[in-house]
């Protein structure tokens, strides 16, 4: 259950809050009208897609290994930035390591259209 799959998050434009899926995992996706709420749902969805699997006895992909990569890059940003970036994270009820994560996210999933 706490195998590290990537969780995609975009802005749902039609019905408003946010998409989250696992692209590893076929099908598992769900919503949330904000950051944090859609973080709680996509766990309790992965959660549940692996119980399934289980079940029905269906191969369970491994994460894609991303041992090239370590996650983490330093980015030197303006002062007033950061406190924008800041206020909206808490805002949003979450860390802005997750509320940076999600705009790089869903910036980079609109440059692959």
């Amino acid at each position: 259950m706490k195998m590290p799959y990537k969780l995609e998050i975009v802005p749902d434009r039609e019905e408003g809050g946010y998409v989250g899926s696992y692209p590893e995992l076929r099908g598992c996706m769900t919503t949330g009208e904000t950051i944090a709420e859609l973080a709680a749902n996509a766990e309790d969805a992965k959660r549940e897609w692996l119980l399934a699997a289980m079940e029905e006895g269906i191969c369970i992909p491994e994460p894609a290994s991303e041992t090239e990569y370590s996650g983490q890059f330093k980015l030197r940003i303006p002062k007033t930035l950061h406190r924008s970036l800041a206020q909206h994270s808490k805002e949003q009820g979450v860390s802005m390591n997750q509320y940076c994560l999600y705009l790089l996210t869903k910036n980079d999933a609109e440059a692959r259209r």
